[in-house]
């Protein structure tokens, strides 16, 4: 057996991120940015009113109670032409742009209108530029808004909104295929024969790999049959960046998945330290332009979504630009509540827990039920994996690391 840290290296190394695309906005979602983003424009670009209210010249207000005339509205969206004299004011609404004279902004509910509107008596006194958004107060043309290297979050693209960026260089999300094998597979809902199981993991995986931000590519059902499995394989090499498959990865097993793997891709077959997903395989599949990533998973169901998020789903997210910790989940040191029992046997066990933050702000796990590699249902409960290192396990109120789920 080999380190898990072993593999992931070696899955790593054999996944570089795609060539950088150009992109509107719209598809830029979720992305990760291939160059460095710099504000083409100030924001907000003209002094504007941060409240609903009335312009005025700063020192009219000096002394309140203070009635002053109005001498029009000044709605967003519509041209400055209003000036406020002195002694008088202009009735502005949010992000309006500021009257020639005007200094401040007395909001709304520091006035009374008088005289049907004409007049308005101010209550409150107000300095100069209160209530005034001035040119650049959020950034300036020319500013460094976001690194290379920066997800593409929905913040993000109001940002670049705002400055006039309506195309970007992203890192492309990757399309993933995903497939499963086997006579034993039914789908469509028919009673079940004798030996004859209900497909789950490609529906589940599908799933897992539109949750990393990848483009699934449902590649169906396939049977035993080396032809056709070839033939499919061939077929999300022209389409795919990246192909997922699960069962026929364990050591001695001959399997269909495992002989056709074997003559069309360069793969390694390994046997990782950790439970479950022990068994692992990953190669290339060749195409002209760049080789096709195949992760070879477990076909136990829980042993399937383990594998994924501990070695496949890295790389696909490697693929697309990410790195450092935004590879991987996020993880906390969290509470065993009830601890956790286990008996040596030279690998990392990785647990299904369910955790709460209580009240000493900590994050408090259980276990979700049966760890067996088969029992999905349990998994199913789980908002975390925690990483119960080789030995006997850890004391009820022990420290764990727990990798979140959600």
């Amino acid at each position: 057996m080999i380190p898990l840290e072993e593999a992931r290296r070696a899955v790593l190394a054999a996944c570089a991120s795609l060539e950088p695309v150009t992109v509107s906005l719209a598809e830029a979602a979720g992305c990760i940015t291939a160059d460095d983003l710099q504000a083409l424009e100030d924001v907000p670009p003209f002094e504007n009113s941060a409240v609903d209210g009335y312009a005025v010249r700063a020192g009219d207000t000096s002394t309140v109670p203070v009635e002053l005339d109005v001498a029009g509205t000044i709605a967003a969206g519509a041209p400055p032409s209003i000036p406020v004299e002195p002694g008088g004011a202009v009735k502005i609404m949010t992000g309006a742009p500021l009257p020639p004279g005007a200094e401040a902004v007395v909001m709304v509910e520091d006035t009374d209108p008088l005289d049907g509107g004409h007049r308005v008596r101010i209550t409150a006194t107000v300095q100069h530029g209160d209530a005034v958004r001035h040119v650049g107060d959020d950034v300036h043309r020319g500013d460094l808004l976001f690194p290379a290297g920066t997800e593409v979050r929905p913040a993000v693209l109001g940002v670049l909104a705002s400055v006039g960026h309506l195309r970007v260089r992203v890192v492309p999300k990757v399309r993933v295929g995903v497939l499963s094998t086997g006579d034993e597979l039914i789908e469509d809902g028919a009673p079940l024969a004798p030996g004859q199981i209900r497909e789950s993991n490609r529906t589940m995986l599908l799933a897992a790999v539109a949750q990393a931000g990848c483009i699934p590519v449902d590649l169906g059902l396939v049977a035993d049959d080396e032809a056709e499995l070839t033939r499919v394989l061939h077929d999300a090499a022209t389409r795919c960046d990246a192909v997922v498959t699960s069962g026929g990865v364990s050591m001695g097993e001959f399997d269909v998945v495992k002989a056709v793997l074997d003559r069309v891709a360069e793969m390694q077959w390994m046997q990782i330290a950790i439970k479950p997903a022990k068994p692992f395989a990953f190669g290339l599949l060749a195409r002209d332009e760049r080789p096709v990533p195949v992760f070879g998973l477990p076909g136990n169901p829980v042993s399937s979504l383990v594998s994924f998020e501990l070695l496949a789903r890295p790389a696909l997210r490697q693929m697309m630009g990410h790195s450092g910790t935004s590879l991987d989940r996020a993880k906390v040191v969290a509470v065993a509540d009830e601890g956790v029992r286990r008996r040596p046997d030279g690998k990392v066990h990785w647990d299904r827990v369910h955790g709460e933050f209580g009240p000493d702000g900590r994050l408090h796990v259980r276990s979700t039920g049966p760890q067996g590699s088969h029992q999905l249902a349990a998994t199913a409960a789980a908002n975390g994996l925690a990483r119960v290192p080789d030995g006997d396990g850890i004391a009820p109120g022990g420290d764990v690391d727990v990798w979140l789920l959600t």
